[in-house]
């Protein structure tokens, strides 16, 4: 039986974006494994997907149906939330979109659901009295399922006190994205940790330098644990270690082509048992 990394309370998920992508075909895929059993093939080797397409359109809650059976037990799916929700000037204009969202059938995802990410645009700055009507406006659950909700702002006026407060408040988490495109924020805002590491590179096969994965375990580790990694930029002090919290760690973008075994070495490094 796998075993699932955990530390205290805090459960420890790593994956990736999606799981359809050509290259990934004869590299992550066995050869001629059938394009339709590929939630199958990935979900049994990672812990966690972040679903990109229901951010370009809506899904059927048969869609999300199928997916929570395909994947298994333990299994949980990130959604990025519909993109009309987000990229707009005015984001409490979003009421509909959002409730669209919500009802669109993701609860049929059951206790496979994990953190809806509202991704803003990166030329979309902070306003605090947009951004609380905004945030007023997510439900804390659909059909009896606790929602999780996270924020990927991606502009460098987000990185301020007033920003942090507001999120804490809402109790919303925000993700802490690893690229040279947009700014982090490393503080903890919300009950569990999200990241996104966009620094893959195509001429490692496992993404990353080998030493790269114990450095970067330690630090999952050290959020569900309850505490602060250390080396991470900081706006505030680090607070001291309260809780224990689930981590969501998606290796995406960078050289995609990578992600599925960056995720797998990640697993390895926690001491999990990652199916060959």
């Amino acid at each position: 039986m796998r075993r699932r990394c955990s530390v205290g309370k805090g459960r420890i998920r790593v994956g990736i974006g999606g799981w359809n992508f050509e290259p990934w075909r004869d590299n992550f895929y066995p050869k001629g494994w059938p394009q339709a059993r590929e939630l199958e093939y990935a979900s049994r080797r990672l812990t966690t997907i972040e679903i990109n397409s229901t951010y370009y359109g809506a899904q059927k809650p048969a869609t999300f149906a199928k997916w929570r059976k395909e994947s298994p037990d333990g299994f949980m799916f990130s959604l990025k939330a519909i993109r009309f929700a987000t990229q707009r000037r005015l984001l409490a204009d979003g009421a509909e979109s959002i409730q669209r969202f919500i009802s669109s059938g993701i609860a049929e995802l059951g206790d496979k659901l994990g953190p809806i990410v509202w991704q803003l645009a990166p030329t979309h700055k902070f306003d605090a009295t947009d951004l609380t009507a905004f945030l007023e406006l997510l439900p804390p659950e659909v059909d009896g399922l606790k929602l999780r909700h996270a924020l990927d702002v991606r502009h460098a006026s987000f990185q301020c006190p007033e920003y942090l407060a507001l999120a804490r408040k809402h109790q919303a988490a925000t993700v802490l994205t690893e690229s040279d495109d947009y700014p982090p924020i490393a503080e903890v805002t919300g009950d569990f940790v999200y990241t996104r590491i966009m620094r893959t590179h195509v001429d490692e096969p496992l993404g990353c330098a080998p030493e790269v994965f114990p450095q970067l375990a330690a630090s999952v580790q050290a959020w569900a644990a309850g505490s602060a990694p250390e080396g991470l930029p900081h706006i505030e002090p680090p607070a001291p270690a309260t809780v224990p919290r689930d981590v969501f760690v998606y290796f995406i973008s960078g050289a995609k082509e990578r992600a599925p075994h960056a995720a797998m070495a990640l697993r390895r490094a926690l001491g999990e048992d990652v199916p060959a």
